[in-house]
């Protein structure tokens, strides 16, 4: 496993970790939004077992609490703060979650998205709801309408591995393999 690394005060480089509602090629808008509202995101699981991951990420949120109750909220802790670290086990009904801290990462920029050796990726099958990956995010404070709190900036995204697919979406491949046409005729 990677070493969580800590490249400034609020942002960190950590995985591997598991994507899910995964829109990294494309923004998406939330339903009744508009095109304006819309951003590229993704659910990062990171698993519990990766306490050092864990840790990285809290002190991160908490130097990007520090200096937004300077930046943002007026020199004071706001009572009610959004946090953006989730128990899966405990805030998600859904069993991928389990065992799982998550992250809703979001950018308004496409994220760099790119392979092991680095080279870009385009072929947006690649990066799905299920990879693998190893992120980059940056935590900031917030105060918008009145709610306050840390968000998770989207920055970069590089592929571990693939795994099963999230969301009940099979490949074209797996549909199809015991498929035999045999000698059917091709002049459909």
């Amino acid at each position: 496993m990677l070493t969580p690394k800590i490249i400034s005060e609020t942002k960190v480089v950590f995985g591997p970790c598991r994507l899910s509602y995964t829109h990294v090629f494309n923004k998406y808008t939330p339903e009744g939004g508009t095109a304006e509202d819309g951003k590229y995101m993704t659910n990062v699981l990171i698993p519990k077992t990766e306490k050092e991951t864990i840790k990285a990420i809290q002190t991160a949120i908490e130097n990007a609490k520090k200096s937004a109750i300077v930046s943002k909220w007026g020199g004071k802790e706001p009572k009610k703060l959004d946090m953006p670290l989730h128990d899966g086990d405990v805030d998600k009904d859904d069993e991928i979650y389990e065992g799982c801290f998550y992250i809703n990462a979001k950018s308004n920029t496409r994220p760099g998205i790119v392979d092991k050796n680095k080279v870009p990726i385009v072929d947006e099958e690649e990066i799905y709801s299920g990879v693998w990956a190893i992120m980059s995010v940056t935590f900031y404070g917030y105060d918008v309408s009145g709610n306050k709190g840390i968000a998770v900036g989207l920055n970069n995204i590089m592929k571990f591995k693939d795994d099963e697919r999230l969301g009940g979406r099979a490949s074209a491949e797996s549909d199809f393999e015991d498929v035999d046409l045999g000698d059917e005729d091709d002049d459909l």
